[in-house]
């Protein structure tokens, strides 16, 4: 990159996020912007602050036509802040140009609590830099206002882009990555262990994280609390590929606030993994281990260590749960309300019972994909989940229109229901619409409508 792009003025100036060859426009004619066309790429630019006045009489006399038309400026300072609140990160870099006056509104810090860079050719790293220098103005070297951070999807991110993270923003709450592929464990570590407010984590796609940890500095440091100086409560780690039970067994002893944890398609994760899992984390309230092959009843067991605290499970296409499993969360958690168990085609209609006569405030069910549930099944359902919204039961083979309307004369809070690929008729898909007022039907038969 250009040093034209990270040139800084004795006034300190807006970052701007330019996408690729973007174009200025100055009196009706465009001109390129000072560095954009240098890189042939998108990079965060610095500029200095707009003039108070125009010098060309042209320009003058326009900008003067165009002000006694702009009903926006009459707005008070707090209204335009509040305008100003409803912007994008780059958005908002690009109304610090237009005059002195939003150039002072724009960098508000009540403005600067969140970042959000979107798209996969934008230059983060740079954008991360110059940002945070700009917000470190006031107080030097850190960006007390910044809590949230959103990068997913900018794969160019790289552990630089997080160590500035580490560095400048130890107020940080929320820091979203997912999809960024290139960032390491290393700068994952820094920004845990510099930001100790950080709650909520999502890694999701980063498939070189295989765990969450303290670096070993802060480690030593914080010895005599070891284990319990990561405040994280949200963690979603799907498609983490390379994460195995020991970098799980490492997370639970680091994370032991987790109340939130999603593991979808963590293909590595064993029963063993969910073992001490349940060790260190016992607040946990919603966990998925979808597409988690290796998991079984035994790690069902593991799960139903949590009771009543457990609200929400997803287990979806893991072949090896049953019934057996099925009745440990339903004899433990009680207080269960959203439960997907699609693809486990070893669930039967003795599971589906267990279910419903434990956990009677369960919301929503997805058991589609389990040939041997049937009609006995969504009876126990409707006579004992009244509170049931969401049901799919999607390419249930033994289900039949029967079944349905025993869920339907019970069930009327009903909001969704999937029947696509089964054998049901057209009047019983009327039955479930009349009963069921406000009910969405998904359904693959061309004669309802």
């Amino acid at each position: 990159d250009s040093d034209l792009s990270m040139r800084t003025l004795s006034t300190p100036s807006p970052a701007l996020i330019f996408p690729q060859n973007s174009h200025s426009f100055q009196n009706g004619r465009g001109s390129s912007t000072s560095s954009s066309s240098v890189t042939g790429e998108t990079v965060a630019m610095v500029h200095s602050p707009p003039p108070t006045r125009l010098t060309h009489p042209l320009i003058r006399l326009a900008s003067k036509h165009q002000k006694e038309q702009a009903h926006v400026d009459r707005l008070p300072d707090h209204a335009m802040i509040h305008v100003f609140s409803f912007l994008p990160t780059n958005q908002l870099c690009r109304c610090a140009r237009v005059c002195r006056r939003w150039y002072n509104l724009a960098w508000d810090p009540r403005l600067w609590r969140t970042i959000r860079l979107t798209g996969e050719t934008i230059n983060v790293d740079r954008a991360l830099k110059v940002l945070t220098r700009r917000l470190c103005q006031d107080t030097p070297n850190v960006c007390l206002m910044l809590e949230t951070v959103v990068v997913s999807g900018c794969r160019r991110l790289t552990d630089r882009g997080l160590y500035t993270i580490a560095q400048c923003c130890p107020e940080l709450r929320r820091l979203e990555v997912s999809g960024c592929y290139n960032i390491s464990n290393e700068a994952v570590f820094d920004v845990v262990s510099l930001c100790p407010n950080l709650e909520h984590l999502d890694v999701s796609g980063c498939s070189k994280v295989t765990c969450i940890s303290l670096t070993r500095e802060a480690s030593i440091k914080l010895s005599p609390l070891h284990g319990k100086q990561i405040s994280i409560r949200y963690l979603d780690m799907t498609d983490c590929f390379v994460l195995e039970d020991e970098g799980l067994h490492t997370i639970a002893a680091h994370c032991t606030q987790l109340t939130h944890l999603y593991l979808r398609r963590c293909v590595r994760i064993t029963d063993e993994g969910l073992r001490y899992l349940m060790i260190y984390c016992t607040s946990i309230k919603e966990l998925s281990v979808s597409d988690c092959r290796f998991v079984s009843d035994f790690g069902m067991r593991e799960i139903a260590k949590l009771e009543s605290r457990l609200r929400y499970l997803s287990i979806a296409h893991c072949g090896r749960i049953t019934d057996v499993g099925i009745r440990y969360i339903a004899k433990y958690c009680s207080k269960l309300r959203y439960l997907n168990a699609r693809g486990c085609e070893g669930i039967t209609d003795h599971g589906v019972e267990y279910l419903a006569k434990n956990c009677t405030k369960l919301k929503s069910l997805d058991i589609g994909k389990c040939p041997l549930v049937s009609d006995t099944g969504l009876e126990f359902l409707a006579l004992n989940c009244f509170n049931l919204k969401r049901l799919s039961l999607k390419s249930c083979e033994s289900i039949t229109g029967q079944g349905l309307q025993i869920v339907a004369a019970n069930c009327f809070d009903l909001q969704m229901l999937n029947v696509q690929d089964c054998d049901v008729s057209v009047d019983a898909l009327r039955f479930v619409k009349r009963h069921c007022k406000r009910c969405i039907i998904e359904h693959t038969n061309p004669a309802f409508f």
